[in-house]
């Protein structure tokens, strides 16, 4: 089984649809008590999914550097080990929690919460939330965010929504990252819209390069308007 998310074979399968069910039931009750708790702080949490290596902590790095002049923002950051990406991030200045999983393969309510208490963050606060690598459980898991955000790389492969439908599904935007590599790989971009957009009619998507600055406009734009 894998940690929390019920992860199983399908012997038993009865048990495991009732685990799995008790699990998420007890999870999505905290994460209504953490959108509780954000909004009363007027704060606003975005949930950031990806598989490694898609670029979101250059992401945040930009992102957060952009905001130091006009909002107040912080970081739970996600990973089964190491501090460094936390420490990446402290470096522009915001205040970073670091949630280290373990074995577990996403985030959770839970840790969001303990996370939330330790960050503590000011008011009108927009606390970005940078899961585990991983495009399969973390879709799962309400943390209590007002949006998912999901990343991914020209350098991952166009059939990505169309082999984990769900991530995508559940997502409510998607950014296209390292669009400064296109021309050097094999990846349809108008294709990959395409396959996204028969998993998820309503889903916004925009392309950016993290690394050049390339469409970060965009993405500060709509962070702003959540």
């Amino acid at each position: 089984m894998c940690g929390t998310c019920g992860c199983a074979d399908d012997s038993g399968s009865h048990e495991h649809v009732t685990l799995e069910q008790n699990v998420l039931a007890k999870n999505d009750a905290i994460a209504r008590d953490n959108r509780a708790w954000l909004r009363k702080r007027d704060a606003v949490a975005l949930n950031l999914m990806s598989s490694p290596g898609s670029g979101k902590t250059t992401l945040l790095e930009r992102t957060l550097t952009a905001l130091a002049r006009s909002r107040p923002a912080a970081v739970i950051e996600g990973d089964q080990a190491t501090s460094l990406d936390a420490e990446r991030l402290r470096r522009t200045g915001a205040p970073v929690v670091q949630v280290n999983t373990g074995a577990g393969c996403h985030l959770d309510a839970a840790l969001v919460r303990s996370a939330l208490t330790q960050l503590d963050p000011k008011t009108g606060s927009v606390v970005f939330v940078e899961n585990v690598g991983n495009l399969v459980c973390p879709a799962m898991f309400d943390l209590g965010e007002q949006r998912k955000v999901v990343v991914i790389s020209v350098t991952e492969g166009t059939d990505k929504p169309l082999k984990y439908p769900y991530m995508f599904a559940a997502a409510d935007l998607v950014v296209v990252n390292k669009l400064d590599l296109l021309p050097y790989v094999d990846f349809d971009l108008e294709l990959c819209v395409k396959h996204a957009r028969s998993v998820n009619p309503d889903l916004t998507l925009l392309t950016l390069s993290a690394t050049t600055g390339e469409g970060l406009d965009t993405w500060l734009n709509w962070v702003a308007a959540q």
